[in-house]
C-alpha cells in the first residue's frame, strides 16, 4: 500500500462538446488512469449523462477557445500528472503501460504522444498523419496553453516522445473533412493577415503545388495509395482556399 501511495497519480482529461457518440468508448479506453475527468462545454446532447454513467467525473466550463479551456481544466485538476485526450481518441493498454513507466522513472515534464489516424475509416500513415505527435502528457503545474486555435502547450522543462500511439478516429467522411478544413483555413488566413502577408498571384499556383508535393512525396502519401493521393489533393486544394480567403480579408478591409 505504501508503494502505491508514493506512485504519481494520473488524471485523464477529456474536453467535450456534444460528444455522446464517442464519450463512453473513450472513457473505457482510459480506465488504466487513476481518475477520468470530462471537462464539458455545456453539451446539449447526452454527453454528461453518459460520461457519469461510465464512471467519469464531469466538470463544466463555458468555452471561449481551446487554450482557455485546457488551462481551465488544468486549474481544476490536483493530481501529479495530466493526460489530455480528445473524445474521438482511444487509449490502449500498451500506451497506458508506457505512460506509467515514464512518469515513474523519467525526469521529463511533458511528453509527445504519436497517433494512429483513421481517416474515412482507413488507417493513414502517410501524407503527414503519422506519427502526428501531440503534446498531451504533463507534470501538473509545469504547463500552460497559448493560442486560441491549434493551441500550443508551453512546458517548463524538457519534453520526451512516447512510442505507443493514441488511436484517433479522425475525419469520419468527406463532409466532415471539408467542414473542418474550411474552419482551419478561416483561421490560417486570419493569421497570415495579422502578420501583414498579402497574397501574390504565384501563391495560388505554387503553394498548392508545394503542398501536394510535400504531402504526397516528402511525407510519403504515396504509401497509402489512392487514399493518400486523394488526401494530398485535398490538402493542396485547401492551400489554394487559404490564399483566396486571405485575399477576401484584405479586400474587405479596404
Amino acid at each position: 500500500m505504501a508503494n502505491k501511495l508514493l506512485m504519481p497519480q494520473l488524471t485523464a482529461v477529456i474536453l467535450t462538446l456534444n460528444e455522446a457518440e464517442h464519450i463512453q468508448t473513450c472513457i473505457k479506453s482510459l480506465l488504466w488512469t487513476d481518475q477520468i475527468v470530462v471537462f464539458d462545454s455545456y453539451s446539449e446532447d447526452e454527453t454528461v449523462v453518459l460520461a457519469q454513467a461510465a464512471g467519469a467525473i464531469v466538470l463544466q466550463s463555458p468555452f471561449e477557445n481551446y487554450a482557455q479551456q485546457r488551462n481551465a481544466a488544468l486549474a481544476a485538476i490536483q493530481t501529479d500528472w495530466v493526460f489530455f485526450v480528445d473524445a474521438d481518441e482511444r487509449g490502449t493498454p500498451e500506451l497506458g503501460a508506457e505512460i506509467r513507466q515514464v512518469i515513474n522513472t523519467h525526469p521529463e515534464m511533458g511528453w509527445y504522444v504519436p497517433r494512429h489516424n483513421y481517416i474515412f475509416g482507413k488507417l493513414t500513415t502517410g501524407a503527414g498523419w503519422y506519427p502526428d505527435y501531440q503534446s498531451r502528457l504533463f507534470k501538473h503545474g509545469q504547463v500552460h496553453y497559448e493560442r486560441p486555435v491549434h493551441e500550443t502547450a508551453v512546458v517548463d522543462g524538457t519534453i520526451g516522445y512516447l512510442e505507443n500511439p493514441l488511436v484517433h478516429f479522425n475525419y469520419r467522411d468527406t463532409d466532415h473533412f471539408h467542414t473542418t478544413q474550411a474552419k482551419y483555413t478561416d483561421y490560417d488566413a486570419s493569421i497570415l493577415q495579422q502578420k501583414g502577408i498579402h497574397p501574390r498571384p504565384q501563391n495560388y499556383i505554387l503553394q498548392p503545388l508545394r503542398q501536394f508535393w510535400w504531402r504526397f512525396v516528402t511525407l510519403h502519401g504515396y504509401k497509402d495509395g489512392l487514399h493518400g493521393l486523394r488526401l494530398s489533393f485535398y490538402m493542396a486544394y485547401y492551400e489554394w482556399v487559404k490564399y483566396r480567403k486571405l485575399a477576401h480579408l484584405w479586400k474587405n478591409q479596404i
